[in-house]
């Protein structure tokens, strides 16, 4: 289910981007190769494609009106949504959102190894 996808990811601190589709959408179908190519890209993101016909309520509970939406997601929080079929614009902002979640584990990398030098 969603949640449960949702709860692996925040366990396992992965960085999300979602593709919320339908089956009877063509601006959809068009985006879900552009989007399979970007998961290729940023392996360090988790790729969901999510048909909010097939999983209930999560239609309601992201506030996804249209499609199709993406949803950039870190930490269970939206980080930011982008909606329609505007590959250039997706592209742009998930370069920026993985730009953002590699800097975040640099600084929480850089964090750990600072304390553990001072507990040695």
């Amino acid at each position: 289910s969603w949640d449960i996808i949702l709860g692996q990811a925040r366990d396992q601190a992965c960085p999300v981007a979602v593709h919320f589709t339908a089956d009877w959408c063509a601006p959809s179908k068009y985006m879900a190769g552009f989007f399979e190519d970007l998961a290729l890209k940023y392996q360090d993101i988790l790729f969901l494609l999510v048909d909010v016909d097939e999983v209930k309520g999560v239609k309601e509970k992201m506030d996804v009106k249209a499609m199709p939406t993406f949803l950039l997601m870190k930490d269970d929080v939206q980080v930011d949504k982008i909606v329609g079929a505007n590959g250039e614009e997706l592209l742009k902002r998930l370069a920026v959102f993985a730009q953002m979640v590699r800097q975040s584990t640099q600084e929480a990398g850089a964090g750990a190894g600072a304390g553990a030098e001072a507990e040695a």
